[in-house]
């Protein structure tokens, strides 16, 4: 029986503001390189590829989600990766639960990167006009 997993944010924006400053220009970029590299590393979250390839692509992504504060993701890829690094290779079937989970939370992490960086726009934008009607 597997124990709960505890409940995290998909995006933790306390988080992105954190570690970017609050700084709204660099929070988009941020986003951008984490959207960039779910575009190249996801392609790796196959099943049916070596461990070792799935978990690598799995490490990444983890890096770049806690990057943004995808916490959720994070803590899937982690899964991933541990199974995939350790021992014994999970089955076929296990890592396709494994990573069909990463990829449900990487759809999410996603969407709510895209809605994120629509509103540091949106701040940028206010900022910019606050600046130049000083």
């Amino acid at each position: 029986m597997t124990e709960p997993r505890p409940s995290l944010p998909v995006m933790d924006l306390d988080h992105l503001a954190a570690m970017t400053s609050g700084d709204a220009e660099l929070g988009i970029e941020v986003i951008e390189i984490f959207q960039h590299q779910a575009q190249l590393w996801s392609r790796l979250l196959d099943p049916r590829l070596e461990a070792r390839e799935w978990s690598d692509a799995a490490h990444t992504l983890k890096g770049a989600s806690l990057g943004i504060g995808a916490l959720k993701l994070a803590a899937a890829c982690e899964r991933a990766e541990k199974a995939g690094r350790g021992e014994a290779a999970p089955s076929t079937a296990h890592a396709a639960v494994l990573l069909g989970d990463v990829k449900d939370a990487l759809g999410e992490a996603l969407e709510a990167a895209a809605r994120a960086a629509y509103d540091l726009t949106l701040i940028g934008k206010r900022s910019a006009s606050q600046l130049a009607n000083s």
